[in-house]
């Protein structure tokens, strides 16, 4: 019959189960793979998968009861460092998402509101074709790869200690909300400084034509050139995208 000690399955359970908390929270966070298409059962087996597969790489994890108070503060520090990773990402698609907000009321197009399934919301065209872009951007850049191995990294930067806190202390990462409107307008600024133009063009027309029906002739130029703006800006998208991604992650390195 096999036996062993309360210790020694402490030892052997340790360095698998505050990892794997850690990375089941970045998962149940990060965009694409947080989506509610993606089962939960996938999402849990690849957090062990991973888990599994980084213990060479892990520094050496403190033993700790699983029934002390101090193993509730570890499980409120890995969950915390998870979801803060997670969030950082979510940070940069909001974004862009917003740059498509602003973009969309320009162009006229914020009138088309459709549900959408996967966040469960209200969400417009030009929003939304900008979200589902930059999320394919996303994995052919491999931005989950890098956001995996940014949480193995964490923890060097951010070893299993009872102190949750002081991640916060450290991060900050209730001011990352500026980036939102920072890069947001930094990636709609070509298109709305176009869409200006356009809008200035058609004032003078309605001065120099006052016989013009300006209401009736407005609409299709500003959305035409709206779509041909959104045409264009789309190749531009990885730079800003791969900057401010890099710049969240540096939080965690």
């Amino acid at each position: 019959m096999i036996q062993f000690t309360e210790a020694q399955f402490l030892a052997w359970i340790t360095p698998l189960l505050w990892p794997f908390v850690r990375m089941l929270a970045l998962f149940g966070t990060l965009p694409v793979l947080s989506m509610r298409n993606v089962p939960a059962r996938v999402r849990v087996a690849l957090a062990l998968f991973i888990t599994l597969c980084a213990q060479p790489s892990l520094p050496e994890i403190p033993v700790v009861a699983l029934d002390s108070a101090v193993a509730l503060m570890l499980l409120l520090q890995q969950v915390l460092i998870g979801i803060s990773l997670g969030f950082a990402a979510r940070i940069v698609f909001a974004a862009v998402e917003f740059a498509g907000e602003l973009a969309g009321l320009q162009m006229g197009m914020n009138f088309a509101m459709f549900f959408d399934p996967t966040t469960g919301g209200q969400a417009t065209a030009v929003s939304r074709f900008f979200g589902v872009t930059v999320g394919w951007l996303f994995i052919v850049i491999n931005g989950h790869l890098l956001f995996i191995a940014a949480l193995i990294r964490s923890f060097q930067t951010f070893p299993v200690s009872a102190e949750p806190f002081g991640f916060l202390r450290a991060t900050q990462p209730q001011v990352w909300g500026a980036e939102i409107f920072a890069l947001g307008l930094w990636i709609a600024l070509p298109l709305l400084a176009m869409l200006l133009f356009v809008n200035l063009m058609l004032g003078v027309i309605s001065r120099v034509a006052q016989q013009m029906n300006i209401f009736a002739i407005g609409f299709p130029i500003t959305l035409g050139a709206g779509l041909v703006g959104v045409l264009l800006t789309l190749p531009m998208f990885q730079v800003p995208m791969t900057l401010a991604l890099e710049r969240m992650l540096g939080h965690f390195l």
